[in-house]
């Protein structure tokens, strides 16, 4: 039998890759409902599908696999609680992420040189920007305490400390309610008042791990610089924050083409590892490759986040038209490769 696989018609890359070996169907991401997830045997979706019991009980669904690195659309415990398996695409925009965060930090005036970098959250993405940083020359020190207890080594720090001793400070946890170590809100005024005057703080992980209201009153008065790529309550945006921010984007830091093929590759993987059958990947992008030396200067010349700041500011209503048309920039190819 051939499975049913519903898929968000935003994934590029992917269409006609399936269709020889499953009944494909392709729907906008807000178009998965009870009605059509009801026979499917495989959802392929982005962040903003909501993956819970209201859109998934009586379904056949055995599987859902997400073209991103977060999971906090899908509800997991009930999912594995009804034998769903769910996959995401770990570190598929890692590099991408890496891209905008230094190319942002670096046209900002911060210096590798002489300034000391926090890194908030060191999975895939958080471990490539804090790598940058040290090859750059930065002094980076990490908060991770999920990493801290399972014996990974690293520079680290309380978070407390990097709010108080960075020039720079950026966010790359994921977005956990409860447990442990909950991130929701991680980041509020109180964190911020201790942070230097001109400091940089980077959102380029999901919005509500930084406590908006809380915190906008500190932009607004310079006390620090913002740059946010995830807002709280996307696609309605804090206005106030988008107009002090320094730079503000439509949650594209990791809309690089590599990363998207990296993400689609990835899905497809699972698909093949669940069903059973071999899907035609050629040409989409291999696993990152750490180069053996990069410049401040080729991640610049990169990557100018001016351009889509200027976008969302003149249309800020638009955030989901923008994000859905962006023209995937290319990852920064260094020179030593």
């Amino acid at each position: 039998m051939r499975p049913k696989i519903l898929i968000d018609d935003n994934i590029p890359y992917i269409n006609g890759r399936l269709e020889p070996v499953a009944d494909v169907t392709y729907v906008d991401q807000f178009g998965f409902t009870p009605e059509n997830v009801k026979d499917a045997d495989a959802l392929i979706i982005r962040t903003r599908t909501l993956c819970n019991r209201e859109l998934l009980e009586g379904s056949n669904v055995k599987i859902i696999a997400t073209a991103t690195i977060g999971t906090d659309q899908i509800d997991i415990p009930w999912c594995e609680a009804n034998g769903i398996k769910v996959a995401n695409s770990p570190g598929c925009n890692a590099p991408a992420v890496a891209q905008y965060v230094w190319a942002s930090l670096l046209r900002e005036g911060f210096d590798p040189a002489t300034g000391k970098l926090g890194v908030i959250g060191c999975g895939n993405v958080g471990s490539i920007v804090a790598g940058w940083g040290r090859m750059l020359g930065a002094k980076v020190i990490v908060n991770d305490p999920p990493r801290m207890e399972s014996g990974i080594s690293d520079d680290y720090a309380s978070l407390e400390e990097i709010m108080r001793e960075c020039d720079a400070v950026t966010l790359h946890t994921p977005l956990i309610r409860d447990g442990r170590h909950p991130s929701f809100h991680l980041i509020s005024g109180k964190e911020v008042a201790v942070m230097k005057r001109g400091a940089i703080l980077v959102n380029a992980a999901r919005g509500a791990v930084l406590d908006t209201q809380t915190v906008l009153p500190y932009v607004k008065d310079r006390k620090i610089r913002a740059v946010i790529d995830t807002w709280e309550g996307e696609p309605d945006l804090n206005l106030e924050l988008l107009r002090h921010a320094d730079i503000a984007t439509f949650h594209i830091a990791g809309y690089s083409r590599q990363g998207k093929e990296r993400a689609t590759r990835m899905v497809l993987e699972e698909m093949e590892k669940f069903f059973g059958f071999e899907v035609d990947k050629s040409g989409l992008a291999p696993a990152y490759v750490y180069p053996e030396k990069i410049t401040a200067e080729e991640i610049v010349d990169s990557y100018d986040p001016s351009v889509d700041t200027d976008a969302l500011l003149s249309a800020p209503e638009k955030f989901d038209f923008l994000r859905r048309n962006y023209n995937y920039r290319e990852e920064c190819v260094f020179n030593s490769l």
